[in-house]
């Protein structure tokens, strides 16, 4: 991935170094992201979304937006790190470039939002980022290593401990400084479907579901995150930031990360009722998706089969 013209955030949040309360034994993957949706509301949520789509065009989930306010759920992902050396430094401390790689990855998700946001008359909040070592606090609860990165849509904060990058090369087999920014662009998926009002409307309903409803809406919102993620592709690449292989690896880390995948390697055997995120061929599929559309009106994961 090109990022040497790539500008820096500025809404890095940079806490290593400060400690902080842990998550308490949390599981790689299976601690969700416990945004549920009622039966017979995703026909509600699926004749918003075309309402949506021919009042707003570009952004077809903007509808949503009007219907609730903020939840209080988190959206996690497994585990990460940047092929790129990395130094431990405090808060405040001097930039290094495991921070500079996310930074910039950040920088070009927000100049992407905002220019589709944009294009759709809207104006695009940016998702503060927290990097933090071993522990922090979020408005969410306490995260720690074993919580991998996640967006807390309370504070609208997308957070990760750069530890975590070491996993998605060693552990899942998906090397690549490309496969290491899809994380971020996820996450960041997760804020744009909060500023579109999907999370709170998952939220406002979460109570009513079955385990098996809130596992199949969990899905559908992880999918989506995919989905947006390969927007971010599509339009990184538009700008010529891409290189030969970067795609093969975001979709070589997507297949490593799907809920079968994951479950085949750890347990032998897969749970379909148990699946949090999607499978392997459901994830890549949907970032593909995203990636050769370049359209938020493609990333519909709430209508029909997925």
């Amino acid at each position: 991935m090109r990022l040497d013209n790539q500008r820096e955030s500025n809404n890095v949040e940079d806490r290593r170094g400060d400690g902080g309360g842990g998550f308490g034994g949390g599981g790689m993957r299976q601690a969700g992201m416990g945004i549920p949706l009622k039966g017979g509301s995703l026909v509600t949520i699926a004749v918003l979304v075309g309402i949506g789509w021919l009042v707003f065009g570009i952004n077809p989930l903007q509808m949503l937006s009007m219907l609730t306010g903020g939840g209080g759920s988190m959206t996690q992902e497994e585990s990460y790190q940047p092929s790129s050396p990395q130094t431990s430094t405090s808060n405040g401390g001097a930039q290094d470039a495991g921070k500079q790689f996310v930074a910039k990855v950040l920088g070009s998700t927000e100049d992407v939002w905002t220019e589709i946001f944009a294009a759709g008359g809207k104006s695009y909040t940016p998702t503060p980022l927290v990097l933090f070592s071993g522990s922090t606090a979020s408005a969410c609860g306490s995260a720690s290593a074993a919580s991998g990165p996640f967006y807390c849509p309370v504070d609208k904060k997308v957070y990760i401990d750069l530890a975590f990058y070491n996993e998605l090369k060693n552990r899942f087999g998906a090397p690549g400084d490309f496969a290491q920014a899809y994380v971020i662009a996820h996450e960041v998926g997760h804020h744009v479907q909060d500023l579109v009002g999907v999370l709170p409307e998952f939220n406002r309903q979460r109570q009513q579901m079955s385990k098996a409803e809130a596992n199949d809406m969990s899905v559908r919102v992880e999918l989506q995150a995919d989905c947006y993620a390969g927007i971010w592709a599509n339009r990184t690449d538009q700008k010529g930031m891409l290189e030969a292989g970067d795609i093969e690896e975001a979709l070589n880390a997507a297949t490593q990360i799907g809920d079968d995948t994951i479950q085949k390697r750890s347990q032998g055997y897969v749970v379909p009722d148990s699946f949090t995120h999607g499978t392997s061929a459901q994830r890549s599929g949907w970032f593909n998706r995203g990636y050769k559309s370049g359209r938020m009106d493609q990333c519909d994961t709430f209508s029909g089969s997925i």
